[in-house]
Formats: structure tokens, C-alpha cells, sequence
């Protein structure tokens, strides 16, 4: 990996990490999840911490010696696994862009140029009456091209302590992948996918880790709000993850967990609810990994997304579409590619764009990453950023724009449509990178 994506890429990692606060907290799944259920969690000792009814999928808490055992001796529950804790991006420096006024920094993103995008909006597509549930860290709702975009009232968190628009550290992932599926059209800033798109908080790590039960949890909540008491909110059309861990498949209670997360994917599915995630940032090739498997990427009837990058754009490149360096993919595995950008021009040579106001500076390389809003050291802050996790949410707002403009659309349409209105990239036909192709945002919108 080169050496300024180990610095600015935030998206997956290997490792699974040993769950620390939340040590005796368990994913148990059922056929389905009743009072039945809830009385073997009681009786073996533990506390529901959130049950799903028809997914059959439960988080728990217990401190009771054999919890587990006792629980699966009830015969109420298919299986069982402590939850685990993962690292599932990688925090780390960004660079910042101080925004001034006037859609400043449009003329530099070749992510929105490289899919048509601008073509479009003129068409009159904008994502509007879509519902994109955003599964991250916070999101800054404060934020000035967030301004409209967050429906606050129906965004929630899975993590014990924290609202949906609190994170660690300045970056704030899940407010640049909100930003590029649906920044504001406004005047200031950047524009997204969807610029016209609703998003939907559901925070499920802080400061890039979480539990599996968080995620699954947020699933589950995106796809069904009102089994968790929001009887008011609409479930998502959408659902970006842009986030993932690569393990071995018979690691420690990872086949079970693994599962679980699979059958919330597929609940989501059948609710008609579109589950778009990374493909990942370890250039795997998945279609020949033997025992790695990737998630969510790889998890139920969900896609995945793969990563482009020019390099030298503020040199005058204009290959948006070059497979970027770090991308896992696979044949099988690979649904669509889209633009996540590229740390992989060499040196620290310093170039100059022209932007809406005043021009921006800044090393070469810089260019080559996805521009996006982010929490910042101000309040209206843009940092660039490159990864799997920039290309996911360029997807999940091209499926924005066909759900808007085709209201009543049918998952399997909906991802049909995805597919055949991207650009046929590399192999003819479907491959191991693109799949289907190269998102294209007229093409989804227009055909």
C-alpha cells in the first residue's frame, strides 16, 4: 500500500480485536424472536439489549458463567457467539479543505464529472423522496452542506453513550460518505450524488470500531424502524456501509457472527431495502481467497462496491476510471465499481486548482482522493480522502437517483437497473473489478 493511503485511505482492516467493554455480550439468533426467546435469555441469566422479531436476531448482555451454554441448552435459539469488536476503518490524518462560498470546490471533483453525474441533475434527477440510511460513525448534521439533507429525527445510534452526530477525532467518516451521496446543491462547497437525497444516521462504531451486534442492530433498525419504536419513521430504500473486516473464515466464533450478519442483510433485502457495501482497501482478490471473506461485502444478498482513482488529475489525468491501488475485488464478489480516488502518484509536488472562488493548493497527490464534507477543525470543513468507503456512497447515490425517479421500483429492478446502466469497464462483459461496469448517474437516470 503506498505510503499516503496508510495515512488517508479509511475504510477495512484484517484483524478482529477482542471485545473489551462489552465482554459479555452475545448475537443469538433464532428462527424467530418472541417471548420465548426473551424468557431463555432471562432464565440463562442475560438481559436483551435488542431483539428483532421476524429476523430471529438478538443482542445480549450477561455476566452469568456459561450464559451461552445455558441459553443454547434452552433449545429456543439456532445458534450463538460472544459478539466481537472490530476495527472496522482506519482512523487516521485527512487532509482539509477550507470551504469559502459558491460550490468552491465543484471543479475538482472528478468523482461527480467521472460518472455523469452533472448530466443528471440536468435531466432533473436528484435523489429527492429517497431514503439512503448512512451505517457509520457520527455524522456532523451541522454541517453547512448537510444543511436539509439529515433526517434527524429518525436517526438513531447502536453505541452505548454516543448520539448519532458524536465521533472521535476531527475526520468523522460516515459525515464525508453522507456528503458525497448527498451534499447540498447550495451554493457552497460540494454537490453529492443525490443532491436532494434523505439520510439517515445510524451510527454503529465511534471513532471507526463496533461490535457486530451494533451493526447488525443498525441493519435491522434502517430496514424496520418501527420494531424499535419508531413507529413514525420510513425504513430506508438505501443502506450504505462503507466499512468491513477481513478475516479467516473459521476464526473463533466468526462463522457464527458472520451469519447472523448475513441473515440481517437479507431481512433488510426482504423489506426491499437496497444494501450496498466496501469492497474493501487490502487488494484482495476475493474470488480466489480460499478462507478470507469480507463483510459486509460479502455478506447475504447485499453488493459490493469497488474502487477507481486517477493519478496526476491536478497534472491534467483524466483516468478516473483506473482501478485504484488498494481495491479488493473478485469475480463473484465485485458487483460495480465507482470513484474512491488514489494516494499512488509519487513524490510531494505541489499543484494548483482553480475552483468557483479562489484557487486551492495543495500537494499533487491530493487531488487524486474524493473531496467530500467532513467534522473538521471548524464547522464547515471539506477534506479529501480516498478508499472503497468514498466509492460506496458514488454507488449508493446512483441508486438514489433511479429509486427517486422510479418510486415503486422492486429491489431486484432496482439493482438490475444499477447494473445495466454502468459503463462496461475493463473485460467485456462482467469481470473480476467493474462487475456490471462503472457507475454512471445519466445513464441510471435517463434510460
Amino acid at each position: 500500500m503506498k505510503r499516503n493511503l496508510q495515512v488517508l485511505v479509511l475504510a477495512l482492516v484484517l484483524a478482529l480485536l477482542p471485545l473489551a467493554a462489552q465482554a459479555s455480550s452475545y448475537v443469538l439468533v433464532a428462527p424467530n424472536w418472541g417471548a420465548k426467546q426473551t424468557a431463555a435469555v432471562a432464565a440463562a441469566g442475560g438481559t436483551v439489549n435488542f431483539s428483532h422479531g421476524k429476523a430471529g436476531i438478538g443482542s445480549v448482555t450477561s455476566d452469568a458463567p456459561g450464559f451461552l451454554e445455558a441459553a443454547m441448552a434452552s433449545k429456543q435459539f439456532q445458534y450463538g457467539s460472544p459478539d466481537t469488536m472490530v476495527q472496522w476503518t482506519l482512523p487516521g490524518p485527512v487532509v482539509e479543505a477550507v470551504n469559502t462560498s459558491n460550490d468552491r470546490f465543484f471543479p475538482i471533483q472528478w468523482n461527480m464529472a467521472s460518472i455523469e453525474a452533472p448530466a443528471a441533475w440536468a435531466a432533473g434527477c436528484t435523489g429527492q423522496g429517497a431514503r439512503v440510511a448512512v451505517i457509520d460513525g457520527g455524522i456532523f448534521n451541522a454541517h453547512q452542506d448537510l444543511a436539509g439533507a439529515i433526517d434527524t429525527a429518525c436517526s438513531t445510534s447502536f453505541v452505548p453513550g454516543f448520539a448519532y452526530n458524536q465521533d472521535g477525532g476531527t475526520f468523522w467518516h460516515g459525515t464525508h460518505v453522507a456528503g458525497i451521496i448527498a451534499a447540498r446543491d447550495n451554493a457552497v462547497g460540494t454537490v453529492g450524488v443525490a443532491p436532494d437525497a434523505t439520510i439517515i444516521g445510524v451510527k454503529a462504531l465511534h471513532n471507526g470500531s463496533g461490535s457486530f451486534a451494533w451493526v447488525i442492530g443498525a441493519i435491522l433498525y434502517a430496514a424496520d424502524p418501527a420494531s424499535f419504536g419508531a413507529t413514525s419513521c420510513a425504513r430506508a430504500d438505501i443502506i450504505n456501509m462503507s466499512l468491513g473486516a477481513v478475516f479467516p473464515k473459521n476464526a473463533t466464533g466468526g462463522g457464527q457472527l458472520v451469519a447472523a450478519l448475513n441473515k440481517a442483510v437479507n431481512f433488510a433485502a426482504s423489506q426491499g431495502v437496497l444494501v450496498v457495501s466496501a469492497a474493501g482497501n487490502d487488494g484482495i482478490d476475493f474470488g480466489q481467497a480460499g478462507n478470507l471473506v469480507d463483510v459486509p461485502g460479502d455478506s447475504g444478498s447485499g453488493i459490493a462496491v469497488t474502487a477507481t482513482g486517477p493519478v496526476g488529475f491536478a497534472l491534467g489525468a483524466t483516468n478516473f476510471r483506473r482501478p485504484a491501488s488498494y481495491s479488493s475485488y473478485g469475480e463473484g464478489y465485485a458487483f460495480v465499481a465507482g470513484p474512491g480516488g488514489d494516494g499512488a502518484l509519487p513524490g510531494n509536488a505541489i499543484c494548483t486548482m482553480t475552483t468557483n472562488a479562489a484557487p486551492t493548493t495543495n500537494f499533487c497527490w491530493v487531488f487524486d482522493l474524493a473531496l467530500a464534507p467532513c467534522r473538521g477543525t471548524t464547522t464547515n470543513n471539506y477534506c479529501f480522502a480516498a478508499g472503497t468507503s468514498m466509492a460506496t456512497p458514488a454507488a449508493a447515490g446512483v441508486a438514489a437517483l433511479i429509486k427517486a425517479s422510479h418510486p415503486g421500483i422492486s429491489l431486484g429492478a432496482l439493482k438490475a437497473a444499477l447494473a445495466a446502466s454502468a459503463d462496461d469497464e475493463g473485460k467485456i462483459g462482467h469481470d473480476e473489478f467493474y462487475g456490471h461496469g462503472y457507475i454512471n448517474a445519466r445513464r441510471a437516470c435517463t434510460q
